[in-house]
This record gives structure tokens, C-alpha cells and sequence, in this order.
């Protein structure tokens, strides 16, 4: 008998579901299991006081649930996560980390694609600590596309993906390499990918190995 990992995923959006779900679509030792709590994602706008404690909260409530392993898909959260001492019995895994690795690996100037500007700060303060500890240099710049992610908030997702299309369309004619940050950002990535042949990171492409290393 399969012997299956309980994976619990805490996401900002209930569009992420969709993307972490065809990850994991053809692995059978894992069962997702999905929480969702966009409110936070609205609050830190306004700052974010009492949110860590909030966030930590959330993922105790999760541990009780009976979850092997939890996955954090919102970098706003795991910037959160920092602020709070944790004391799980079980593995939280940030999705920014397989993403980070590939950065790191990256010798050349790179773009780094946003849609959100309140991710940009906690990201790229973690990428940096990232490289630091692992003796690595980042050259990137960051170019956030403005006012996109309301579309993919108020449920637009073809217009949203398809203002991420554009923008990977100027910005490949500078022939620079080129990632997007965010789970949201991932479809049109894959779709830009197909039309172009153009290679761009996003926090999927090594996440599903990443888990099953952390949670076997």
C-alpha cells in the first residue's frame, strides 16, 4: 500500500491552487492540501503589524490539521514567516528557495519580473540573504509591470496574462535573462516559453524535486 505525504499549501490567492496542482499532478505519493487566506495579502498594503503573528497562527492551524509538510506559496508570507520564531514539528517549505537556487546560478545580468510591488522588498531581501549564505553574487535588476495584479485579484487572469506576455516580449528584445517571482506569473511564463523559445525561471521549474527531498 502507498504510503502518501500530506502536503499542506497556504497560499495568498485561490489561483495558485491551479498551478501547484498540475505540479504535482503525476506524483503519487503526495496528497495537497489547500488553505487560502487572501485578506492577509490586502492588509499588507497597509502594513504589517500583527501579520507575522497572524501568519504564524495560520500555520499552526495547519499543522493541526494532520499535514506532513507545509508548502508557503506567497513570498509576502514567507517574508512574514521571518519576523516570527516558529516551532513546528514538521517542515515548512518556501517556495522561493528551488527559485533562488536557480537564480544564484545565473552568471549574467538578469531581469527579475513582478506584478505585485508589495513582493518586491521581502523577495529580494531574501534572495540577497540567500546569496550571501551560499557564497553567491546576484546581478539583477527588478522591473515590476504596473497595474497588473488587480486583474489577477479581481479574477481577470487572460488580461493578466497576457500583460505579462507583453511585457516578457520588451524586455527579451533586450536579450536579457529573464525569471518572474511570482506563482501568478507562471502560466504566461509556460505560454511565453512556447511562443518565443525564449528560457524563463519561475518558482515552479525545480519545486516538486525540492519537496520530495524535504518531505521523504
Amino acid at each position: 500500500m502507498l504510503l502518501r505525504k500530506r502536503l499542506g499549501c497556504f497560499h495568498a490567492h485561490h489561483s495558485n491552487i491551479e498551478y501547484i496542482e498540475q505540479a504535482f499532478q503525476n506524483i503519487e505519493k503526495v496528497e495537497l492540501v489547500h488553505f487560502v487566506d487572501p485578506g492577509l495579502i490586502q492588509q499588507v498594503s497597509k502594513g504589517t503589524d500583527g501579520l507575522a503573528f497572524k501568519v504564524k497562527k495560520q500555520l499552526e492551524w495547519m499543522e493541526s490539521c494532520g499535514i506532513d509538510a507545509i508548502l508557503i506559496t506567497c513570498t509576502n508570507y514567507i517574508a512574514l514567516l521571518e519576523e516570527e520564531q516558529m516551532e513546528l514539528s514538521i517542515p515548512i517549505i518556501k517556495i522561493d528557495e528551488p527559485f533562488f537556487e536557480a537564480l544564484c546560478e545565473e552568471k549574467q545580468p538578469q531581469t527579475i519580473l513582478f506584478t505585485n510591488p508589495e513582493t518586491v522588498e521581502g523577495t529580494m531581501n531574501r534572495l540577497q540573504q540567500y546569496a550571501v549564505l551560499h557564497e553567491k553574487f546576484i546581478n539583477a535588476e527588478v522591473k515590476v509591470i504596473d497595474s497588473t495584479f488587480e486583474l489577477i485579484i479581481q479574477g481577470k487572469k487572460d488580461a493578466y496574462n497576457n500583460a505579462i506576455i507583453q511585457a516578457l516580449h520588451d524586455i527579451a528584445g533586450e536579450r536579457q535573462h529573464i525569471s518572474v517571482a511570482q506563482l501568478s506569473m507562471v502560466e504566461a511564463a509556460r505560454q511565453f516559453e512556447t511562443e518565443s523559445g525564449v528560457t524563463i525561471i519561475h518558482p515552479l521549474k525545480s519545486l516538486v524535486k525540492f519537496v520530495m527531498g524535504s518531505i521523504e
